[in-house]
């Protein structure tokens, strides 16, 4: 027996070439020993030497461009016979406390090489080393090795197996490996199915049918995609006409980053796009319209930014290089369901919607959606955090101990759950709206796979405390089957929590001011909340003001019909409903029947939703559909009207409008601003900037006063309407002496819920 030291590296080091990094930095060091892969991470086994110091400084210093180490322990260890070489073996088992690494977008050494014609790999559409391509998509459990992901089914080829086993070569167990010889192949195919072509031919006629104005969809690394000529208005009307998606912008893969131009009042946000943009994520960064040309105006209508993107993948790369036109590059699903994984469901869904169908033979283990970011000043905020993150692990605050592992099962809207264990929290893929059944299928199939996994078996539940959800009663379910507790936590006391972890806000540091804005969650006192100012920390919330409860006509209706919820102010607020303009523009026997059902509480629920607020004032203005077809459609208007300001006249505004919506008993007095608010002389881009700002004043009045009284120094702002940027911005500059946080690394929407959600239920689980 003989004296040595093992090394325990933690963090995310299995299948980002962690191994070969080693092996080759062992080497360099001339040190003996081994190194391998296990369920807790990576294991370094050495024997004495004075450069054992360096070799682990140079660990942290040089690590692989994937990888992150979070911490490297050390212990003694004794060597039965010592080793006469540095080597790698194989991977082990064991407990789950490591990393699964997101799928990288592929990284310039493969790029040269797909384009290379003297290569074995020119254009081959599954080229990937260990610095690149699919591996959340592709993994079926731990330890993360070929038998276990999708490659299984393509067994190597002598060339193939060569770069797999040497330590030296980039591919050194790089498990997605393959080539034409021996990997996945592509193939062209019409909307019945049938073969058209393969391989090479199979690109070439995809291009040429995207120049020809046809729509394709594409088999991507977590889903397919529906792809047409983004320049093309015809193509383009053709796709929503098809998809039943008239209005909701769609995303744009341009060929490269010199397609976006920005002009000076752009300048400042250009360097942080694209880093997003050419980040190994290579999520959709929105962006102005200005910095973008030639696209049709059907991508983003009504709009003032549009969603962009660089190819994410070797098939990506080959459209753009074959086409060299911008495409769009909008989720493959149809109406009403979720987007496709497999071929059989991709033609079944999408056969009235493309005309040709570009499919390969490597399955789709994880629904990994594009991820999408925008870009505010400087910096980049998550709007859905998705392909490129997940299921990338996330720290929590430095003074939380150890924490008993927990299931959160997220909102219904947006969903996204949440594995929350020891000192990590690890969130799961964007999935969706859980009213729809093929949600559903794959929340409980993305669960499952995700427990496997990790190994992860939860002690409790924690669930949204709406009755009615249906994340609430699959988490009940999922709780009575396993026999564990079931905690339900506040909508908004999880938004805001959710926010405060993600900056490390410890237990120290207190109890913040929290406003939350969103459509609609379950207040505590068991109404519906929406538009909030709350005093929080991590095991409580107290509801100090914010806006009052009006009905929501029609239940449900309300949500997609904003004139509703202008009739629903209208008759709460002013009486007056029946000379206003909507009296002129909305039959009366409707409006009688609604008034009446108002009154009586029949169908129409009272909530105080700033969600609903937007979508009363925008259909005001004029700017909303009588019927909007995505959510959040009327709010977009709206704040695009308001952009249009010009910033010399917002003084004046201020100065004759400013005392529109006053606070009266810590609720904002909307009697005060709808008796007024048709009689405002002001255009409508105008008017629409004072609502804003009236909003952001009102509020922060409350919390500000609030915080004084409590000796508070942090507001947290968050919930889906503070996607808004504008208002995001007039609530800073009214809490500029307070520290603000906002959502950055989750959204601020319900996908970032799930998070508040664990750590609150944590919590309650020690009372």
């Amino acid at each position: 027996m003989s004296n040595g030291i093992a090394l325990r590296v933690k963090g995310k080091v299995q299948g980002v070439g962690f191994r070969p990094f080693v092996w080759q930095l062992a080497h360099r060091f001339g040190l003996l020993g081994q190194v391998s892969n296990d369920s807790l991470g990576v294991l370094v086994h050495l024997t004495p030497s004075p450069k054992n110091a360096l070799f682990i400084e140079a660990l942290k210093a040089e690590c692989p461009p994937l990888a992150r180490i979070e911490r490297i322990e050390e212990s003694p260890y004794q060597w039965e016979q010592l080793p006469t070489d540095f080597i790698i073996v194989k991977s082990g088992g064991g407990e789950m406390d490591t990393q699964v690494v997101p799928d990288a977008t592929t990284c310039q050494a493969c790029i040269d090489e797909l384009f290379d014609p003297q290569n074995r790999r020119y254009h081959y559409p599954f080229i990937n080393c260990t610095h690149c391509g699919p591996r959340f998509t592709i993994i079926k459990k731990m330890p993360y090795d070929r038998p276990f992901t999708s490659m299984s089914e393509f067994p190597f080829c002598p060339e193939c197996k060569h770069e797999y086993e040497d330590p030296a070569d980039r591919r050194f167990h790089a498990q997605p490996n393959a080539c034409p010889v021996c990997g996945p192949h592509i193939w062209l195919a019409d909307n019945q199915g049938k073969e058209l072509a393969t391989k090479e031919l199979a690109l070439t006629q995809a291009c040429e049918a995207l120049l020809a104005g046809k729509i394709v969809a594409v088999k991507g690394i977590g889903g397919f995609h529906l792809v047409c000529d983004a320049r093309n208005n015809e193509s383009v009307a053709l796709l929503r006409e098809r998809k039943y998606r008239p209005a909701k912008p769609l995303a744009v893969m341009i060929t490269g980053i010199d397609q976006i131009k920005a002009d000076k009042q752009d300048l400042d946000f250009l360097p942080t796009a694209i880093q997003t943009l050419q980040s190994t994520a290579a999520s959709i960064v929105l962006v102005p319209k200005t910095v973008t040309s030639k696209l049709a105006e059907l991508i983003a209508p009504g709009l003032t930014e549009i969603g962009v993107m660089l190819p994410a993948n070797p098939l990506q790369h080959l459209l753009a290089r074959g086409t060299n036109i911008p495409l769009v590059m909008t989720s493959g699903n149809a109406s009403g369901h979720t987007p496709a994984l497999s071929n059989e469901d991709a033609l079944m869904q999408l056969k009235d919607i493309a005309d040709l169908f570009l499919m390969h033979n490597r399955e789709i283990i994880q629904r990994a959606d594009d991820s999408l970011v925008r870009i505010e000043g400087k910096q980049s905020v998550m709007i859905r955090r998705s392909r490129g993150y997940v299921p990338d692990a996330i720290s929590l605050p430095e003074d939380f101990e150890a924490q008993p592992s927990v299931l959160a099962m997220g909102g219904d809207l947006k969903n996204v759950f949440c594995l929350l264990r020891q000192h990590q929290a690890i969130m799961g893929p964007h999935l969706g709206d859980l009213d729809d059944l093929s949600v559903r299928q794959q929340l409980v199939k993305s669960l499952a796979l995700f427990q496997q996994i990790y190994r992860f078996t939860p002690k409790a539940i924690a669930i949204d405390a709406h009755p009615n959800y249906i994340s609430h009663q699959l988490g009940k379910q999922f709780a009575q089957e396993q026999n564990i507790p079931v905690i339900e936590v506040s909508h908004h006391h999880a938004h805001i929590v959710s926010c405060l972890a993600e900056y490390g806000h410890t237990h120290q540091q207190g109890a913040v001011i929290g406003i939350a804005l969103d459509g609609l969650g379950f207040g505590q006192d068991g109404t519906l909340w929406g538009g909030e100012c709350l005093l929080v920390d991590y095991q409580k919330s107290e509801r100090i003001g914010g806006l009052p409860a009006v009905a929501m006509p029609g239940g449900n209706l309300a949500s997609v019909q904003p004139w509703r919820n202008w009739f629903a102010h209208l008759a709460t607020f002013s009486k007056d409903w029946q000379g206003s303009v909507i009296a002129k523009m909305i039959p009366s026997n409707d409006l009688q029947i609604l008034s009446k059902a108002v009154e009586r509480g029949l169908n129409s629920p009272k909530a105080s939703s700033c969600g609903r607020f937007f979508d009363a004032v925008s259909a005001s203005l004029g700017l909303a559909p009588k019927e909007i077809s995505w959510e959040g459609e009327a709010a977009c208007y709206l704040q695009t009207a308001a952009l249009q300001c010009h910033q010399d006249k917002q003084t004046e505004i201020i100065k004759q409008y400013g005392h529109l919506m006053p606070v009266k008993n810590n609720l904002l007095d909307l009697s005060v601003f709808w008796k007024q608010w048709e009689d405002v002389d002001l255009n409508v881009s105008e008017k629409a900037w004072l609502f804003h700002y009236l909003l952001a004043e009102s509020l922060s009045e409350i919390a500000l006063q609030c915080a004084d009284e409590h000796q508070i120094d942090t507001i947290v702002l968050t919930g889906g309407v503070l996607n808004n940027m504008l208002l995001k911005h007039l609530f800073k500059k009214k809490l500029n002496n307070k520290k603000v946080l906002t959502p950055m690394m989750l959204p601020a929407g319900d996908g970032g819920i799930a998070l508040g959600q664990a750590l609150i239920a944590t919590h309650l689980m020690q009372k």
